[in-house]
């Protein structure tokens, strides 16, 4: 595989593993729920990378489909590189605007995006897909970089999107028409990875014919294809005989079924049938017989527009999208009946993020998108949600002051017309900073210190639900409780350690081993041990069970 060097890469493949934990500070007046919730829709301010690093806790794995439209680095943008990355190089790059004339542009371009899609891939299910749009500018790259980090087996597509139909011109050569869509896949090896689409319009059109199972459309039951034939597929090669009166088909010639049929190809050759004898006589009844203007007979088969489990009929998705809906015009107008105006260039289609959205996800799945702009995301899937009584969760990550004027805004407008949902609004607050926390310059708060070291310690999604502040439970893993005996008061951490009635307590409430995170013990080794504890002190010690 071709291997993508640029630089600054060797200072940003591990990147994302040095960046730092954030809080997440909930902001209600700005929510637009009774209960603000990290279980909630989401929409988060503040730095992406950042906020990526800090959903861990909470998403890790849980994530099924990713949409992303970030900078296509075209030099018109007034992007800066602004992740602070430990090299005098990249050091320099901060907070200069990239244009055209920056002769490391696609350097910059690659070192920001590289930590950021190492993080969104350990968001990502097993099962989940990422797609993300992007132009000329920077396919090329984005498409080796994508390889790398999810692995050349698991693309799934360029997609070719016509966002511009009457072109752009002020292009110097050739009036562009086009964008386009990289899909990608966690593990391609899962079947529902990428769904089927349901059929709609001319293709629903083409069922025009009806009997008492419902509207059908005839498609030959012969393979057209010459690659495949009688010599390397013997088993579909065999004659089927109509009845000249009926048409009906049976795979036994008889007086009545005395019109014989053989598969023949493309190029008039012997070829093969698509169903073998078993599947021919099982389903005889969805056969019928024409007699072609050669003279020679042919079978066709009935396929149904809705199955027998009630569902209907679906397609693969093409590699080409044309649909007008989807074009950016489309989307300005849209943005336009929110705002009465409309401050980006090219904002994405409501349709266009719906078709992604119904090809990478089903009705209970999660959907992220980190680069969230106007809001298009939240919308398309509260719209989807309203068409089929799904319950689809977005997260969408904005770093830009008009996070809440504009992204927010929009989710809460849409609302409010009629699409049915709510969503919380959080703020990037303090990174975890150990000495801050040792000198007690800086508490955070109770949930927000759980989330960081539960998972930290257990690299396991962290329920904030059951928290019990109380007791100091805060989750479980297969082998440990997980209690942490904290509160943002220094006086109460000076004065509060791991005592052995505390700890006798808390082992009373189960049989698994216990991990607790306490600011200092008055417990000796050989005591903690007898009560199969493993004891973290704050802040020092977090990292300790999990290595």
């Amino acid at each position: 595989m071709p291997i993508l060097n640029f630089k600054g890469k060797t200072f940003v493949q591990n990147h994302h593993l040095a960046v730092k934990f954030h809080e997440l500070i909930p902001d209600k007046d700005k929510s637009l729920t009774d209960k603000v919730s990290l279980e909630d829709n989401l929409i988060i301010h503040g730095d992406n990378l950042s906020a990526l690093k800090s959903l861990l806790p909470n998403f890790a794995g849980r994530i099924k489909c990713i949409y992303i439209d970030p900078p296509y680095n075209t030099g018109n943008e007034n992007w800066k590189y602004n992740d602070n990355v430990n090299s005098p190089m990249m050091q320099e790059w901060l907070g200069k605007v990239v244009d055209k004339d920056d002769l490391t542009r696609h350097d910059k371009w690659l070192c920001m995006m590289m930590p950021r899609l190492k993080l969104l891939k350990e968001l990502l299910s097993d099962d989940g897909v990422i797609f993300i749009s992007i132009d000329d500018n920077e396919v090329s790259n984005l498409k080796l970089l994508m390889d790398e980090i999810f692995g050349e087996r698991n693309f799934v597509s360029c997609l070719a999107v016509q966002l511009n139909p009457r072109g752009r011109t002020l292009d110097r050569f050739i009036a562009k028409t086009h964008e386009y869509i990289l899909l990608y896949a966690k593990d391609i090896s899962f079947d529902d990875a990428i769904n089927s689409l349901t059929k709609e319009g001319k293709a629903v059109a083409e069922y025009n014919k009806e009997d008492e199972k419902g509207k059908y459309r005839e498609l030959e039951l012969r393979n057209r294809n010459p690659v495949f034939n009688k010599k390397n597929r013997p088993n579909l090669f065999y004659p089927l005989y109509i009845n000249p009166q009926n048409n009906k088909v049976s795979l036994e010639k008889t007086k009545e079924f005395n019109a014989e049929s053989f598969p023949v190809n493309s190029q008039g050759l012997d070829g093969c049938w698509t169903w073998g004898k078993d599947k021919v006589e099982n389903n005889i009844n969805m056969l019928i017989g024409k007699k072609v203007s050669t003279g020679l007979w042919r079978v066709y088969r009935k396929d149904y527009l809705e199955k027998e489990n009630g569902e209907v009929a679906t397609t693969k998705a093409k590699g080409l999208w044309v649909e007008k809906e989807i074009n950016n015009e489309n989307g300005k107008e849209v943005v336009k009946s929110i705002f009465d105006k409309c401050d980006f260039d090219f904002p994405k289609s409501v349709e266009l993020i719906k078709k992604c959205i119904k090809l990478g996800t089903n009705e209970d799945d999660i959907i992220l998108d980190s680069f969230a702009g106007s809001g298009t995301t939240a919308h398309a899937i509260l719209a989807l949600n309203k068409e089929d009584g799904g319950n689809r969760k977005f997260i969408l990550v904005e770093c830009e002051d008009y996070a809440n004027e504009i992204t927010a805004e929009r989710v809460r407008r849409v609302i409010k017309q009629g699409l049915e949902g709510k969503f919380s609004y959080f703020e990037l607050g303090k990174c975890f900073d150990i000495d801050k926390l040792l000198a007690g310059e800086w508490l955070p708060s109770y949930k927000n210190l759980a989330r960081y070291v539960f998972y930290t310690a257990t690299s396991q999604e962290f329920k904030e639900n059951l928290i019990d502040e109380t007791t100091g439970f805060i989750g479980e893993t297969e082998k440990y409780q997980v209690y942490l005996i904290y509160k943002p008061d220094i006086e109460y951490l000076k004065a509060t350690p791991l005592n052995l009635d505390k700890a006798r307590d808390l082992r009373n409430k189960t049989d698994k081993r216990l991990l607790i995170f306490a600011p200092m013990k008055y417990l000796d080794t050989e005591t903690l041990d007898s009560l199969r504890i493993d004891f973290c002190q704050l802040p020092y010690e977090i990292y300790k069970i999990r290595g």
